[in-house]
């Protein structure tokens, strides 16, 4: 992970900001907004499910596992579908469409069958949309600004991650709890998104003369990705494992006897750690060593998860937040920058799917070991084994900084 190459003067913070490609702006703005609709219902919909629809605590479990994975497959198939097609546009606004489209099943429905069919298709959405909107960003951005321009849009999409809860919090308190009117209300946002990014987003000027790819997914192409981005997708994967599910954030809280009301809180607070954290980082990365920012996240995984595995209390659990929050902005837009540094342009988009795949199947086993770590020997046993986690994907890193010293030198 080398250091990008000195062009011109690297612009200050705000300079960047105005400098940025309209195009990386609009697409931030579209993760923004779906960010803010799909928490604000996220945040309510297991009480939902569970008091009003009569659902089980396992057919919550259920739903969110066959979700998720659904749109961890769906990347891969939709990143490799922009690279044949040429057109990354096309995919990404089908995908924020489709959850678009799902927002109003949520209020109408009045058995848990409708709920499932709509959540199913909202991550259908979500998959379809990944892996295209990822690659069109690293089109769309100057190769010496790739790392702002990925941690601007995360700034932006993190920003809706913590405004969703809060708004669904204010609106509980302002509508008596009516969980339906608040859904309504969700609706709004998600609409704004799909008109932004068919109003306002554009592909790359050449997109049209890029290569096309026959066979994406197919051996002889797969092969075409260097060693450099299987060690990214490795090394992320590793991570990824020291980083389960913000479930156990939540579950940590509880455990802490955190009131009930205050509990979404937790979320909020990591998410503003994040969103302010990532594009600073990004512009950091578009100056200096790669390897050296993911070590410094990994670092600090390792503080969170010893503050929240062994200091008491409610301080303890406020600074494992922040400490989250800020690995969150020191790794997750560097390492998409990192995969869009390491794939050749024709085959980006399925770069990104794989990669996002390997993580979903990786966060999916994370959450696995970590929730099985809880329940048979508690929650310090979770966070400590996350550590160890991310002491692992540090050792996973050696390989391409020693690679990248010697390339520098």
């Amino acid at each position: 992970m080398t250091s990008p190459p000195p062009a011109a003067p690297a612009p200050s913070l705000l300079a960047g900001l105005r400098h940025m490609p309209a195009g990386i702006w609009a697409l931030g703005f579209v993760s923004l907004l779906m960010d803010v609709s799909s928490e604000m219902i996220h945040a309510l919909l297991p009480v939902y499910l569970v008091t009003t629809l009569g659902a089980s605590t396992l057919a919550v479990g259920f739903i969110e596992g066959v979700a998720e994975a659904t749109a961890a497959i769906t990347k891969v198939f939709s990143g490799a579908l922009s690279d044949w097609l040429g057109r990354r546009k096309l995919l990404a606004a089908l995908g924020y469409g489709l959850a678009a489209v799902t927002k109003p099943v949520f209020p109408l429905a009045h058995s848990l069958g409708w709920v499932v069919a709509a959540r199913f298709v909202d991550r259908i959405g979500k998959g379809i949309r990944g892996a295209p909107r990822d690659a069109l960003i690293a089109d769309l951005a100057p190769p010496e600004r790739r790392g702002a321009a990925f941690g601007l849009r995360q700034s932006l999409d993190t920003a809706g991650a913590f405004l969703g809860p809060a708004l669904a919090i204010g609106l509980m308190w302002l509508t008596a709890d009516n969980i339906p009117l608040v859904f309504w209300a969700a609706v709004l946002p998600a609409a704004g998104a799909f008109a932004l990014i068919v109003l306002a987003v554009h592909d790359a000027p050449d997109a049209t003369a890029r290569k096309r790819v026959r066979a994406p997914l197919s051996r002889a192409e797969l092969a075409q990705l260097p060693s450099r981005y299987w060690w990214v997708v490795a090394a992320s994967a590793v991570f990824t494992l020291a980083r389960f599910s913000e479930a156990f954030l939540v579950l940590r809280a509880q455990e802490l006897h955190l009131a009930l009301s205050l509990i979404p809180l937790v979320l909020v607070a990591m998410n503003l750690v994040y969103a302010l954290a990532s594009y600073p980082v990004g512009v950091l990365a578009d100056r200096m060593s790669h390897t050296r920012l993911l070590a410094a996240g990994l670092a600090v995984l390792v503080l969170a998860d010893l503050a929240l595995a062994g200091v008491g209390g409610l301080a303890g659990l406020a600074l494992g937040l922040v400490l989250w929050g800020l690995h969150m902005g020191l790794t997750q837009g560097l390492l998409a920058a990192l995969v869009a540094e390491s794939a050749p342009a024709s085959l980006r988009g399925t770069a990104f799917g794989v990669f996002n795949l390997v993580g979903g199947v990786a966060l999916l086993l994370a959450s696995v070991i970590a929730g099985s770590l809880w329940d048979a020997f508690g929650s310090r046993a979770t966070f400590l084994c996350g550590a160890a986690f991310a002491a692992l994907a540090a050792a996973a890193l050696l390989p391409l900084a020693r690679r990248d010293e010697a390339r520098a030198a």
